[in-house]
């Protein structure tokens, strides 16, 4: 039976996750679904992104996933624990849907010394709190600064992040938010899609700053929750395959997502 790890996001950004899950953990098969034809999720109000992340876990549950990771920050944000606690008891109470801000906020407490922390992420993800309503129930004696970033996601999904208009964009930001708490040292990326950022923001981000991409300590994380979830691990196949869904154009979403991943994608269509 082909159980898979299903990996959500709105667009493209997740793909960042994705690839470094399949590099720590290649043994497992994923299935990726990405929402493109719906995207951008941060834009949106609250009730719509729940109404649509939903509809993606259900379709990943359809398809044999016992585990959903929503590699969307947005989603995390505005959809995670609504329905952890209120839909996954109806729809399969054995099933599990993980997000992506809890592991990386884990891994924030022993990365700043000076215990001022920035966010950098969507507006949908900055004016939901979740980040800083993480980070402080965790480490309450951290000081957190929010910094909406709206250009960025249009720059990386056009295929400018690499172009000297990037660094505008970039630049003001990050001066922006080092402006509002000069102490910061370490700059949480609460987006998926920044990573492909990362050259303009190393430039822009002074020496002493360090930058959290999630990638890497959402798949730690991950490797840790199947270690210590036997039963869930035994569930899940391993033919070390992965499948790529879109609701945009699957030759289109198979162009971009080469890109993210690094290596030839090919996609099929579906509906939600």
């Amino acid at each position: 039976m082909n159980s898979p790890i299903g990996v959500f996001d709105s667009g493209y950004g997740g793909l960042t996750i994705l690839r470094q899950m399949r590099q720590m953990l290649p043994q497992y098969d994923y299935l990726y679904l990405g929402d493109n034809a719906r995207a951008p999720y941060g834009s949106h109000s609250f009730e719509i992104i729940y109404r649509y992340t939903l509809q993606a876990v259900a379709e990943l549950f359809d398809r044999g996933c016992p585990l959903v990771i929503l590699a969307c920050n947005t989603a995390s944000a505005k959809a995670l624990r609504t329905i952890q606690q209120n839909d996954l008891p109806q729809l399969d109470a054995t099933r599990r849907v993980l997000g992506v801000i809890r592991p990386t906020v884990e891994a924030v407490g022993s990365l700043s010394h000076t215990r001022h922390v920035g966010v950098l992420a969507t507006a949908g993800t900055i004016n939901s709190g979740s980040y800083e309503m993480e980070l402080r129930k965790l480490w309450p004696d951290m000081t957190v600064t929010g910094q909406a970033c709206p250009m960025w996601v249009p720059l990386v999904e056009n295929y400018e992040f690499d172009s000297p208009g990037a660094d505008y964009f970039v630049q003001k930001r990050i001066e922006g938010i080092l402006r509002r708490d000069p102490e910061i040292d370490t700059l949480i990326l609460g987006c998926t899609h920044y990573p492909l950022l990362m050259d303009k923001i190393l430039k822009y981000t002074p020496p002493g700053v360090r930058i959290v991409p999630q990638g890497e300590y959402v798949a730690a994380s991950l490797r840790s929750y199947l270690t210590r979830h036997a039963d869930m691990q035994a569930r899940l196949s391993q033919h070390g395959t992965c499948r790529y869904l879109t609701t945009e154009n699957a030759e289109k979403f198979a162009e971009s997502a080469s890109l993210f991943m690094r290596e030839a994608v090919t996609a099929e269509q579906c509906r939600l």
